[in-house]
């Protein structure tokens, strides 16, 4: 079952980049007593993750912050090292790099994508949420394409 508006978002161990390489970050420390907008790719450097949805973000970062949000994280199925040079390619250093490279907070949320027929196993799905204090107050889940899940969207909810 996916996460639904309401829910807790589960407290996991993942990673990010830090100064000296790969760190682990709890998604209790990132969503605790904070307004976070979480958006999710199936992949880091993919053609729809890095043309459609990331750019929107990127280019909406500081509107987003304006509306109270206290950090906007990205979040895929890859290791921190991709992750971080995803960022750095995208130009999203205002954007916290999550790393959920065992699957186990998207999988724990519900959100997993079998992408085994395109030779990419298990990954996310591509969604967005706005989560205060670990509580998911909106989340928008594409199917396909990036319309739900844009920045743009998850302006207009904020």
């Amino acid at each position: 079952m996916s996460i639904q508006v309401g829910d807790k978002v589960p407290f996991i161990d993942i990673k990010t980049m830090g100064n000296e390489g790969p760190e682990t970050i709890n998604t209790g420390d990132v969503f605790a007593g904070r307004k976070v907008v979480l958006f999710a790719v199936p992949g880091a450097f993919t053609p729809g993750c890095s043309a459609a949805h990331m750019p929107g973000f990127v280019v909406h970062v500081d509107d987003i912050m304006a509306k109270g949000v206290d950090t906007i994280a990205c979040i895929s199925v890859n290791d921190a090292f991709v992750m971080a040079a995803w960022g750095q390619a995208q130009n999203a250093e205002k954007i916290l790099m999550l790393a959920d490279g065992n699957n186990e907070f998207t999988k724990e949320i519900g959100m997993e994508l079998d992408g085994s027929g395109f030779g990419l196993g298990k990954r996310s799905k591509r969604y967005a949420m706005i989560v205060e204090d670990g509580v998911v107050k909106a989340l928008e889940v594409d199917e396909t394409g990036v319309d739900k899940s844009s920045a743009e969207n998850i302006l207009t909810l904020l």
